[in-house]
């Protein structure tokens, strides 16, 4: 399939203060997600995991990895909230698959345990961070539908392992990548790849672009994008794009983007830099 000539898409039977509208709409979802109790602001600190058993501070237990899997010694005064039960004592709690990761209780704080990069990782969540308590929302550019364009997504005869860096130092990710997407702006034709999302064959962009380290986050944004239609058409609503975990704390693993979307053009739509990063 061949990228075809697009141009901005033009909402069927929606005028622009209802495109207004739902922007307004969404972007109050999304900072209603960034201010839940447990979410990424409420990270407190981000623990590696190894093969010796070590204790973290603000953690109860001594923890390690043996043979991919997830140990934790508790002392006699010490429990976690585990699968809904008390435990206390020498635990085997998991094998975590890349990018997945399970949660457990401790008081007040959630503790997740996942693995990143081949690598075990303890972040706990507080709701109290002064993160979260000081978040005052995110700033954006002013929606426009402009920015609101026609694709098409070309799908790979197999899925493409991708190598891509991370947030964090020393890390790669391997992500697999169902094909690409390629939609046109003032003229020029460009082309994306795109990863899964989260809902069923949903697709999502990391993309970085002209406004990067300037008005928007250095490293990365992403875009979510819908399942592509019978013909493989897609809608790139770029007033959606929004920040990484990354953009608001160093205590995260965030992907970066493959060097093919590393755009030359200047995306002024979605979310900018965030105030926790401003220097200004």
């Amino acid at each position: 399939m061949t990228a075809a000539t697009l141009a901005p898409i033009v909402p069927d039977k929606r005028d622009s203060a209802g495109f207004a509208a739902d922007w307004r709409s969404w972007h109050q979802h999304r900072l209603q997600s960034l201010s839940a109790p447990f979410e990424f602001l409420a990270v407190t600190a981000l623990h590696w995991v190894t093969g010796d058993a070590t204790r973290f501070e603000g953690l109860p237990g001594q923890w390690w990895v043996h043979d991919d899997w997830l140990y934790v010694d508790l002392a006699k005064n010490e429990t976690l909230l585990f699968n809904g039960v008390a435990v206390t004592g020498l635990q085997r709690l998991g094998s975590i698959a890349e990018r997945e990761g399970f949660e457990v209780g401790h008081g007040e704080t959630v503790i997740e345990a996942a693995k990143r990069g081949g690598r075990y990782i303890l972040r706990p969540r507080h709701p109290q961070n002064p993160l979260l308590q000081d978040f005052n929302g995110v700033p954006t550019y002013a929606a426009d539908e402009r920015w609101r364009v026609n694709g098409t997504f070309r799908r790979f005869a197999e899925p493409r392992p991708t190598r891509v860096g991370a947030a964090g130092e020393g890390i790669e990710l391997i992500y697999q990548a169902p094909g690409e997407v390629s939609f046109e702006l003032d003229g020029t034709t460009h082309v994306l790849t795109a990863f899964n999302g989260h809902a069923d064959g949903s697709l999502n962009v990391l993309f970085t672009d002209a406004t990067s380290g300037k008005t928007t986050y250095a490293a990365n944004r992403s875009l979510h994008v819908e399942a592509p239609g019978p013909d493989g058409s897609v809608v790139l609503d770029f007033n959606r794009a929004v920040n990484l975990p990354c953009a608001f704390t160093d205590l995260a693993t965030c992907p970066l983007p493959p060097a093919e979307n590393r755009l030359k053009v200047a995306i002024a739509a979605g979310e900018k830099i965030p105030y926790e990063r401003s220097t200004t």
